[in-house]
């Protein structure tokens, strides 16, 4: 004969069956934990027509952008494009001409979880012209002002084509970081740093992908943030020790990445005031540290110098370290 359920256990089950939809439940009658959540959907994203084969795609940073780790861009449904967590933006060669296309963006966090899609509405390639080889005026004054600490807009008067301005291309420093339609005399660029000088110019492009002058440059600074850490450029902690391997001498460098606002994935190492290595982080590496291992080429017993600096999510390289002398040879 079974045993009669008590009182406690019937009011345990009753409480399980309840929250069998959220959660399950454990002998105890306590709810497991939740499962971690996946990041936020990308909000924002926009899709312009650069040429009759390419796009230039944009979204806005994820809410929880310190975890997200790459976004991912998907074409029809098909992912094709891995991007960097600091970038909000990309283009996409290699389309067809006249033809339609839909893009999405997801954002994937440091634990692999994968956001939903952020849909941008479908556009069209324009139509190839084999017979356009002429390129749109240069766009006429060009202007910057900072937003802020770390943004600024661009206005332009807008440049003329025999056919079709079909995007502008905004250049920082000779560096092209940015594209809006060929309807537009504006632009915002973000992801600058405070209290820092740029300087940038426009080129207008057509359908054919001819590309025209640039225009005259426009120079801004941007506003100091207020209360803002100084330093935040630099790499810290740098350490060096030196190491004989098969007789020969190594120098083992070890850092923390700087708190800039976004992923670092670009360093240069200088040994003695002279340029030695360039380290460049792949996809998967750590982003928080940086390390490498250079071969010395001093004879005998030597004191040498070192210093790192990063290259920024705006592009520049930022400030050195401060010199760390290490001792190898003899």
């Amino acid at each position: 004969m079974r045993p009669t359920p008590t009182l406690a256990a019937l009011s345990t089950t009753a409480a399980c069956l309840l929250a069998l939809t959220a959660a399950s439940c454990g002998s105890d009658g306590e709810a497991a934990a939740e499962p971690p959540e996946t990041p936020t959907v990308p909000t924002g994203v926009t899709v312009y027509t650069s040429t009759s084969t390419s796009v230039h795609v944009m979204w806005n940073k994820a809410a929880e952008a310190e975890n997200v780790r790459r976004y991912e861009v998907y074409r029809n449904g098909k992912k094709i494009q891995n991007v960097p967590a600091e970038k909000h933006m990309t283009d996409i060669t290699g389309l067809k001409p006249s033809s339609s296309y839909t893009f999405a963006v997801r954002a994937r966090d440091a634990d692999g979880k994968l956001s939903g899609p952020g849909q941008a509405p479908a556009v069209t390639t324009p139509s190839a012209d084999a017979d356009d080889s002429k390129p749109p005026t240069r766009p006429a004054s060009l202007k910057a002002r900072a937003d802020g600490p770390r943004s600024a807009t661009l206005t332009w008067t807008r440049a003329e084509d025999d056919k079709e301005v079909t995007s502008y291309d905004i250049y920082q420093e000779g560096t092209k970081i940015h594209s809006v339609g060929g309807t537009e005399s504006t632009a915002a660029v973000t992801t600058l740093r405070p209290d820092t000088d740029y300087t940038f110019t426009v080129k207008a492009r057509d359908a054919a992908g001819n590309s025209g002058p640039a225009s005259p440059s426009a120079s801004v600074t941007t506003e100091p943030e207020p209360g803002g850490k100084a330093g935040a450029e630099i790499p810290t902690d740098l350490q060096a020790t030196a190491r004989k391997d098969a007789g020969t001498w190594n120098l083992d460098l070890v850092w923390n990445a700087p708190k800039a606002g976004g992923d670092i994935t670009e360093y240069e190492v200088y040994v003695d005031g002279t340029f030695a290595s360039k380290l460049v982080l792949g996809e998967s590496a750590p982003k928080d540290t940086g390390r490498i291992s250079l071969p010395l080429e001093k004879s005998g017993k030597a004191t040498y110098a070192v210093k790192v600096r990063a290259k920024l999510p705006d592009g520049k390289w930022g400030p050195f370290t401060k010199d760390v002398t290490v001792q190898a040879g003899g």
